[in-house]
């Protein structure tokens, strides 16, 4: 039987990859980035740059003041 990588995950592993893809949203970085393997945990990684994604543009459009 062959090891199906796209298997290979627990919690951990869905959390760190929602928390990486979330940092990368917030930097404005390109959805194709995504490091991981396996689509359990790109859809986590996903749902991470999904959510930066949004809170990076609305940080981004909030002016400064001095």
């Amino acid at each position: 039987m062959a090891n199906d990588l796209s298997l290979n995950w627990n919690l951990q592993t869905l959390n760190k990859a929602y928390q990486q893809g979330y940092m990368a949203g917030v930097l404005g970085m390109e959805r194709v980035k995504c490091p991981y393997r396996g689509d359990v945990v790109i859809a986590a990684w996903e749902a991470g740059w999904e959510d930066g994604k949004q809170i990076g543009g609305s940080v981004q459009s909030i002016p400064r003041t001095a």
